[in-house]
């Protein structure tokens, strides 16, 4: 008995080992993926036509928040990237939305926008691009700091601030020109283009993507996730009468923005993978003594759920298609370092509202707003009750930037004129609350849709009056849709794991986006972002 016993504690000490050694201290690679613009149903409902080693093998081998959500408002591109990959939100990282007035310069601001530098290939109008506007790290910098700066970095997107705002402020960052059609950067990373970079643009990929149809992948008939392929809710391509398949790319490239066009399609991902690999190759990463960091930002599916809307035979088929460069890339890495050497997290920026007509339609209660007839109707009110002036600076990014300097000229208590304007702006069909600077910056929320609003509500950079329209309402045409609001439809996101210590499983437990840099963080037993205020996600890092 003793000596079975021993034998058992011998075979059971050399799997042991064997996993051990199997699993590295720490990962060669880390890829970080954003989907831009994915809700997380998306990943149920299309799900009985995904591959094996997409979307599936993340969830079937990897570890799945399935309640994951942004935690602050408003829900768009640049904040979105911003806080997953600094772990805190716009009220603290300061990029509140995708563009913003600035009172200071008195001109809009562009998230990623930086006047000190130019262009590195591509266009000039292209590259005044860097990550100076975000006020923190990155769990990207940390990385980098965390290994004397040894540890590679490179973020890749179709859109600048999809790379350069995940690749934090040490990290190279790469993106698609549409005017030429290649891959670029600024002098902030580079005063050349690295010589990998110029090889992929000399194989002129995108070309060979915009001579293709877009066909769906299976018959159009079996598309059941979605609603008819040509109504009247989509948005229309020029130079075809109705939103419907197939889209001969070629024919349609001259009158859709030339290069341009490749984003509002699945080709789009297809490329952004192609130059992901290529970085891989160029930059010979995941192969020195520490650990590299690809951060990937998928921007197609946003340009094709915008124009068609979540409901579109279109939207179901680039998902689809994803999937399968998921499973391509999935399988190189395998290739490449070996399954469970690296480690992957996916999440998005935001999920994305339907299309209001639409819900109208089947009879949901929603609906679009005419922002410009409101504001009209604001100025009036106040020229009629506190004498003609230049009432309204901007609007932006539902929030109203007041005039202070009128207010003082006309001797009205600015904070009484926010308090005014945010009763009387309830009388509209469509606003459901309205919030003032004074109560952002004095008041303590800790739940609900203000909580939202205070978490994206930076104090030198947010507007006077802050906007929360009824659930289902946007301010958008009839074909369509977008996003931005506190809501769950714009919140819910994928948080997924997959690969080097992660376990698998499941949790229906809320997380939030803001967990995963600080996850990150804990996996490589690194310092956190320096102002992340996250939690790492204890069902990943605590499964040992």
């Amino acid at each position: 008995m003793r000596k079975l016993l021993a034998l058992v504690i011998v075979a059971f000490g050399a799997q042991f080992a064997a996993l051990a050694q199997s699993q590295p201290e720490k990962p060669k690679l880390v890829v970080g993926i954003i989907v831009d613009q994915m809700r997380q149903e998306y990943l149920y409902r299309f799900a009985d036509r995904f591959s094996e080693g997409g979307f599936k093998r993340m969830m079937n081998e990897g570890y799945m928040m399935t309640n994951g959500h942004y935690n602050y408002a408003p829900t768009v591109t640049g904040p979105g990237h911003a806080s997953v990959y600094t772990g805190t939100t716009p009220a603290t990282h300061g990029i509140i939305s995708n563009s913003w007035y600035s009172r200071k310069l008195n001109k809009y601001v562009y998230c990623a926008e930086d006047s000190t530098v130019t262009n590195v290939g591509g266009s000039p109008e292209n590259g005044n691009i860097s990550p100076r506007n975000l006020l923190t790290t990155t769990v990207t910098d940390e990385l980098r700091f965390s290994t004397g700066k040894r540890s590679k970095v490179v973020g890749i997107a179709i859109k600048d601030r999809g790379a350069s705002l995940p690749a934090g402020h040490t990290g190279d960052a790469y993106w698609y020109d549409d005017v030429n059609g290649d891959f670029m950067t600024s002098t902030y990373y580079h005063d050349t283009l690295p010589d990998w970079v110029t090889a992929f643009n000399a194989k002129k990929v995108p070309d060979s993507y915009l001579s293709k149809t877009w066909e769906t992948l299976f018959p159009i008939d079996t598309y059941v996730n979605s609603i008819a392929d040509n109504n009247e809710f989509e948005g229309l391509v020029a130079g075809k009468a109705t939103p419907t398949f197939p889209y001969n790319l070629d024919s349609l490239k001259a009158q859709n923005g030339g290069y341009g066009l490749i984003a509002s399609t699945p080709f789009g991902n297809s490329m952004t993978l192609d130059f992901a690999i290529a970085a891989i190759e160029g930059e010979k990463l995941g192969q020195g003594e520490v650990t590299d960091f690809l951060a990937v930002s998928f921007s197609s599916p946003d340009y094709i759920g915008h124009r068609f809307g979540p409901t579109s035979v279109e939207l179901e088929d680039n998902y689809l298609r994803l999937d399968r460069e998921f499973e391509r890339m999935f399988s190189y890495l395998d290739e490449t370092y070996g399954k469970g050497q690296y480690l992957v997290f996916l999440s998005a920026d935001h999920a994305v509202a339907d299309n209001a007509a639409y819900m109208v339609s089947q009879n949901v209660p929603a609906g679009n707003l005419n922002t410009n007839y409101i504001l009209g109707q604001i100025t009036g009110y106040c020229n009629a009750k506190y004498g003609e002036g230049e009432w309204i600076l901007k609007y932006t990014g539902d929030q109203v930037f007041l005039n202070r300097a009128v207010a003082d000229e006309k001797k009205v208590d600015f904070e009484a004129l926010q308090r005014d304007l945010a009763s009387w702006m309830l009388r509209f069909n469509g606003i459901m609350e309205v919030y003032t600077a004074e109560d952002m910056r004095t008041k303590q929320y800790t739940y609900g849709r203000a909580h939202l609003l205070q978490m994206g509500y930076n104090h030198k950079s947010s507007g006077d009056l802050l906007l929360v329209f009824e659930p289902g309402w946007m301010v958008s045409g009839a074909r369509g849709t977008t996003h931005g609001s506190p809501y769950n439809y714009d919140t819910n996101v994928p948080i997924l794991f997959f690969g080097w210590g992660v376990p698998h499983g499941s949790s229906s437990r809320k997380a939030s986006i803001t967990d995963i840099a600080p996850t990150v963080s804990a996996l490589l037993k690194m310092k956190y972002p320096n102002a992340a205020d996250g939690d790492p996600i204890f069902e990943i890092v605590d499964h040992k």
